[in-house]
């Protein structure tokens, strides 16, 4: 989950800037996290204390005000929404990464996913994205085969994973949907060889960066082993104490590295 949070961080400038390269500064002194490393430690405190996953949307979405979300989940969470608004935005996906780390069957990852998604983003293409996310995060976890890994997703989820990114990005724009930005993110794992490489991958399509490198790099964080200890704590640095305990409690109940 430290993962796609310090995904999210780094792509956090890059958001919208069209960067087709993987040559840029990793950290500056602007570099911060966003409603999706909001949402991201909410889904992780549901999982490790029970509570209500809507209510923990809401009261997140109050102590972090202005963090760049989505217009319909602004206006969910500002009027303190029950039920869901049928969305396939990428949101699902962006926030679902510790589903994937704590569950060690895939039914019980593709049960949580669904879950952790349908609260807002209960459009089928919303919960495909947050359940191909988890699932992803789960095979990293259990083989080292790449392949297999890509096999898995596309038979499970129908996407094609057969692209490359030389090939997506020219044309690749900025979207915010599960179905246009998925898939990518979890090319841009597949096409990596560490942890940086990922999130150079996925910022340098020129999307939804922060997002793109927040769902590749929680993958890779679980293909790899973690990410590099300089990086973890530049990105630990830059979370303030509420954020920091949860993922710290989090990385301790699931012996994450």
């Amino acid at each position: 989950m430290l993962g796609a949070i310090a995904g999210d961080v780094i792509g956090s400038i890059y958001e919208g800037a069209g960067i087709k390269t993987k040559d840029f500064p990793l950290f500056t002194p602007q570099s911060t996290f966003t409603d999706d490393s909001v949402l991201t430690v909410a889904v992780a405190e549901w999982i490790l204390g029970g509570r209500e996953l809507t209510d923990l949307l809401h009261e997140y979405f109050a102590a972090y005000p202005g963090r760049g979300y989505g217009g319909a989940f602004h206006d969910w969470a500002q009027r303190q929404g029950r039920r869901p608004y049928n969305s396939f935005g990428n949101g699902a996906a962006m926030r679902v990464s510790p589903v994937g780390f704590a569950f060690d069957t895939m039914d019980e990852v593709l049960a949580w996913a669904e879950k952790s998604a349908a609260v807002t983003h209960n459009h089928p293409e919303g919960i495909r994205g947050a359940q191909a996310t988890a699932a992803a995060i789960y095979c990293a976890r259990q083989t080292r085969d790449k392949a297999a890994i890509r096999d898995t997703l596309e038979l499970q989820f129908g996407y094609d994973l057969s692209r490359t990114l030389e090939e997506i990005r020219p044309d690749y724009n900025f979207d915010v949907t599960c179905q246009g930005s998925v898939p990518e993110a979890l090319i841009a794992f597949l096409e990596s060889s560490d942890w940086e490489d990922a999130i150079r991958n996925a910022i340098s399509l020129g999307g939804d960066a922060d997002t793109l490198a927040c769902i590749a790099g929680g993958v890779a964080e679980a293909y790899y082993g973690g990410l590099p200890p300089e990086l973890a704590g530049n990105v630990l640095a830059r979370l303030d104490p509420r954020l920091a305990d949860v993922v710290r409690r989090f990385r301790e109940r699931y012996g994450l590295p």
